[in-house]
């Protein structure tokens, strides 16, 4: 039976006049504002729209619709291929690449878009002053990170040149697989520095905003509302699809549910912003649309604090989680339980097995580590994105079932501290935690977008774990054009990830599905969940 047809049991009559009010506040039918032709639920407030200092997926969704870089992904296959520029050649060394950007480009506000700003901008997330945490995804081009450590000081031995206004020359320490992957991220993304050096800091609140991207900045309200305009200069503006779209930060399963079944919101593009009790109907709908794609959901672990600065309290938590109770009570979408970071699927690769679960090995290990029976083990606290904070309530439940069975299992105890989307960002980024919940998507089709978030040196890294042999076999991986040879180094490094030094705790693989009515057009099932914006549109009226 459709949702739909289910009125007593989901919608009264005062729920459903809840939404019709909250439709005409976010959905742009107000007097003064023509109504989106997409709204898009989104999941959190982004915390940032600048290219150089997102990390979360609710603000790359955004950016990329505002800005580009040398190349963007395609819709369909999540690979990437041309954006601002239209070709590149690769050097028969693999070290050097050629990029010819288009004659055609401008920002959004007029005055050409250059070679000139493809180095500005590169240099610019790469300087230590914009403190990027993904500057580490540079790293592969020449005196890239000394410049970001600060051991460099002058810019122009960073190997990222303009040869003449239309071309730009990037050299690599050595071959690099998945270098055009990192040209089509957002911390690779062409932004305007005249606004920059004139705003500082605030350069995203000048109006107009110039930007490289098929979108405008119409404005955005903080917990209301990003609105997106057709950027009319876009060099590719004649397949831009849709003239308005309006991204919601919206947490709450059951009201973004609500104003979805009424038809205020188009899309909803995280499977955990759909009511998790409904799962089971939602999935036989034509509207609810499966995939698999490349995301591992873990518990991270601050290993600078006590206790767990212990590899020996870090495997006694491993081995007293039961991931299979965890997908099939509380995920409950096609989840895989997993003991390893890299979600299988990956190209070229093949993942090591980590810690399963052990409840005997785990209080022994435990006892071992001083701490018998959980005795005098610290009370220690669990932060995660929640319910109350304005997020989803699965990172709850998951909480809650950890909590569970590490006190039944190792005597221990655990608070849960529910925050804002941006609080738990900040919170795990300075280490400012004790446990938490987390996740990553890959960046593109390759183990190196997984296993490098835990070198030592990368911003991403949120646990405070830094082992230089790991380092080194990431790198020397990195450096392998015999694949067969790189996955061996990368499985030996994910295995002391996995099962030595456990700085986290891989839970499971996710399922993906967005919500969207059958009379949207320009979304496809990808591997890395990537749904360029101007690809998208309604094609006929519910």
């Amino acid at each position: 039976m459709a949702i739909s047809e289910r009125a007593p049991e989901f919608f009264s009559r005062a729920r459903f006049v809840f939404c019709i009010a909250i439709c005409l506040l976010i959905s742009g039918c107000a007097p003064h504002e023509p109504r989106a032709d997409i709204t898009i639920v989104n999941n959190g407030e982004p915390e940032t729209l600048d290219p150089a200092l997102l990390t979360g997926i609710p603000e790359m969704r955004i950016v990329i619709g505002l800005f580009e870089g040398l190349a963007r992904l395609d819709p369909k296959t999540a690979q990437p291929i041309p954006g601002l520029a239209q070709s590149w050649e690769i050097s028969p060394d693999g070290k050097i690449y050629t990029f010819h950007l288009r004659t055609n480009l401008v920002w959004s506000t007029g005055g050409p878009i250059t070679a000139d700003d493809v180095v500005y901008s590169w240099i610019r997330t790469l300087n230590p002053a914009t403190a990027s945490d993904y500057a580490g995804q540079l790293y592969y081009v020449k005196n890239a990170e000394d410049f970001n450590a600060g051991k460099i000081k002058d810019p122009s031995l960073v190997g990222v040149r303009a040869l003449d206004k239309f071309t730009v020359r990037i050299e690599l320490n050595g071959p690099t697989l998945f270098f055009i992957d990192i040209c089509a991220m957002p911390l690779a993304d062409i932004v305007p520095r005249q606004t920059i050096e004139k705003f500082g800091d605030r350069w995203l609140m000048a109006r107009p905003l110039p930007v490289s991207g098929p979108y405008e900045l119409a404005y955005w309200k903080l917990n209301d509302k990003v609105r997106l305009k057709k950027n009319p200069r876009y060099w590719d503006a004649t397949n831009t699809q849709s003239g308005v779209i309006d991204i919601l930060p919206m947490g709450s399963p059951s009201t973004s549910f609500d104003l979805y079944e009424q038809g205020a919101v188009d899309i909803i593009w995280d499977r955990e912003v759909v009511p998790a009790e409904l799962l089971d109907v939602l999935m036989k709908r034509p509207d609810f649309h499966p995939f698999d794609y490349l995301a591992t959901y873990w518990v991270s672990i601050n290993v600078t604090r006590k206790p767990f600065d212990d590899p020996r309290v870090r495997k006694a938590l491993a081995l007293a989680v039961d991931r299979e109770r965890i997908v099939k009570k509380i995920t409950r979408g096609g989840e895989r339980p997993i003991s390893h970071l890299v979600p299988d699927g990956t190209a070229n690769y093949t993942s090591p097995d980590g810690l399963d679960y052990n409840p005997v090995l785990a209080r022994k290990i435990l006892a071992e580590a001083g701490y018998p029976g959980g005795k005098g083990f610290p009370r220690f606290e669990y932060i995660f994105n929640g319910s109350s904070g304005g997020g989803v309530k699965i990172h709850e439940d998951i909480a809650v079932e950890l909590q569970q069975m590490w006190r039944d299992t190792l005597g221990i105890q655990m608070d849960l501290r529910a925050v804002e989307w941006k609080v738990w960002l900040s919170s795990t980024a300075h280490l400012d935690y004790d446990i938490g919940r987390g996740d990553w998507i890959g960046d593109y089709d390759d183990a190196n977008t997984f296993l490098a978030l835990f070198q030592g040196n990368d911003g991403n890294n949120r646990t405070g774990w830094k082992n230089s042999k790991y380092d080194s076999l990431i790198n020397e991986g990195n450096a392998q054009t015999d694949l067969k040879k790189r996955e061996e180094l990368f499985q030996q490094a994910e295995s002391m990830l996995v099962r030595d030094e456990l700085p986290i705790i891989p839970l499971y693989i996710y399922a993906g599905a967005d919500c969207y009515h059958t009379n949207i057009s320009g979304i496809y099932k990808n591997i890395l969940d990537d749904h360029p914006l101007n690809y998208i549109r309604r094609v006929n009226s519910k």
